[in-house]
């Protein structure tokens, strides 16, 4: 145990410089409306040992109440903002730090969601998480306190997406818009970062980053503090920032306006691969996935397949398509491309929909069922076999190259990497069996997407590696996923 704690420790401060992760970890799960206790809980027992790298958590400062009555609480309440106090249904600042504090010493790293574009937009109702009240009419918080001359003006709303001066400076959806020019707003935001970079927070994830001038969010970041070396940070640590930067193209503002500044959301990443795991584009096409299909660079896209608000859709794969979303969310962590974030969701009828909670409106914590899945409302795909054992196969395969690429000119592709690791893909409506070159090591491995490794053995689909490194592999058209993978790491080599 002694020795385990030392090489953490030696991990924490020897990680990934540009995201402040482990070393051989990778990947950000995405525990949307968790509670600070609960996430806690989740790397302890689940995350960190299965090598996730990072929780994306929900904005932890103040919001407004937002009722609507028979539907309760809404989840987009949390995305307007009354004051930076540290006071949300998620938690409070004492349990926030709990939670950086237990997430980091088992190497999970915490990313906050900070709204810092907007603060609420004229409701009937006026309280806040916190207890704050505000005069909607009047642009008066005094929670942080703003008043009116902290806002853009005139006063508009956006309505031309082709205007880079009106997305900036106008009302995104009728909240109110800050001025991030002004040197007393940009204060307040560098204040409420700093604040929970004390914390123990390793970054964050910037919301509606392209309503915000570069310049004044380059200003903002210059004046963080770096990372606080008590969570077992190196001294000279920075936060990680990932900026959401909505752009599907043909849009003035644009995705490398940002990145000088940070990583941003590349969105195509989910518009582009539905087409291909709905069946509606070819996989072959797959060959040259990245910024070879007009996405960002690689080291500075954050890549998804939906987040909270594109699953309220029916622009991307979600829970709701489950086998087409496994395989999507599969190809993602096998590929190179990007910076991965998968999403943890809960079950949702109505779009506007809030968490599992009780009848005071109290979230209601996961419960955690017999095969490691989630009861109580919550989706938690992150715990879905097909999802966490595809992160160990990323945190396996690393760096390496692709290789070996197999298509048969339409629907069904393979690919290895390097001598790392393989996956398999049957988006077809026949049946795929082929033997493959795998560049793998001779062995026997075990397929990590229909089974797991127990010892020796595999509760899934045994693959043989022979000494040319070629495997023999089926997947059925019908089969209950539409691809596996296997790699040379404990989860999948079995010798």
């Amino acid at each position: 145990m002694n020795l385990y704690l030392l090489l953490i420790t030696f991990s924490l401060v020897n990680g990934d410089t540009r995201n402040n992760m482990l070393p051989n970890r990778t990947t950000i799960v995405h525990l949307f409306e968790w509670k600070w206790r609960d996430i806690a809980d989740e790397c302890e027992r689940f995350l960190g040992p299965k090598g996730f790298g990072g929780v994306q958590i929900s904005p932890p400062s103040e919001n407004l109440i937002i009722n609507t009555g028979d539907k309760g609480r809404t989840w987009y309440e949390r995305y307007q903002v009354m004051s930076y106090k540290l006071t949300t249904r998620s938690g409070n600042r004492s349990e926030l730090l709990d939670m950086t504090r237990r997430c980091n010493r088992v190497g999970v790293r915490i990313y906050a969601d900070v709204v810092v574009n907007h603060m609420t937009g004229s409701q009937t109702d006026n309280k806040g998480t916190g207890g704050s009240t505000a005069n909607f009419d009047k642009y008066d918080y005094p929670g942080v306190p703003y008043n009116a001359s902290h806002f853009h003006h005139p006063y508009c709303e956006i309505n031309n997406y082709y205007d880079a001066s009106e997305v900036r400076d106008c009302q995104l959806l009728g909240l109110k818009d800050l001025n991030q020019t002004e040197e007393y707003v940009r204060r307040k935001i560098v204040k409420y970062f700093n604040t929970l970079i004390k914390l123990g927070v390793a970054g964050f994830r910037v919301d509606a980053a392209k309503h915000m001038w570069p310049n004044d969010l380059k200003e903002i970041y210059k004046r963080l503090d770096n990372l606080n070396p008590a969570f077992g940070f190196a001294a000279d640590a920075k936060p990680y920032i990932y900026q959401e930067v909505i752009y599907y193209g043909n849009e003035p503002i644009r995705p490398e306006q940002y990145t000088p500044l940070g990583d941003v959301t590349e969105f195509r990443v989910g518009s582009e691969l539905k087409n291909v795991f709905r069946g509606d584009n070819a996989m072959k096409w797959l060959i040259s996935w990245g910024p070879h299909w007009g996405l960002s660079p690689s080291e500075t896209a954050l890549v998804f397949i939906d987040n909270h608000d594109t699953q309220r859709s029916n622009d991307v794969l979600t829970y709701k398509e489950a086998r087409a979303y496994k395989a999507a969310i599969a190809f993602t962590l096998a590929h190179p491309y990007g910076n991965p974030r998968v999403m943890s969701s809960y079950f949702f009828e109505d779009s506007d929909q809030g968490p599992p909670s009780d009848d005071k409106e109290n979230i209601v914590s996961p419960s955690i069922n017999d095969d490691n899945t989630c009861g109580g409302g919550w989706v938690c795909e992150h715990r879905w076999r097909q999802i966490y054992q595809m992160v160990a196969f990323r945190n396996t395969v690393n760096k390496s190259p692709i290789l070996n690429w197999w298509d048969d000119g339409n629907k069904q592709i393979a690919f290895g990497r390097g001598d790392m690791g393989f996956v398999v893909i049957n988006g077809d409506l026949t049946d795929l069996y082929q033997t493959l070159q795998t560049g793998l090591p001779a062995g026997a491995y075990c397929d990590i997407i229909t089974g797991e490794k127990i010892g020796a053995e595999c509760t899934g689909r045994k693959i043989n590696v022979d000494n040319n490194g070629l495997a023999d592999f089926f997947i059925a058209k019908d089969a209950e996923d539409m691809h596996l993978a296997i790699h040379v790491g404990p989860e999948s080599r079995i010798y």
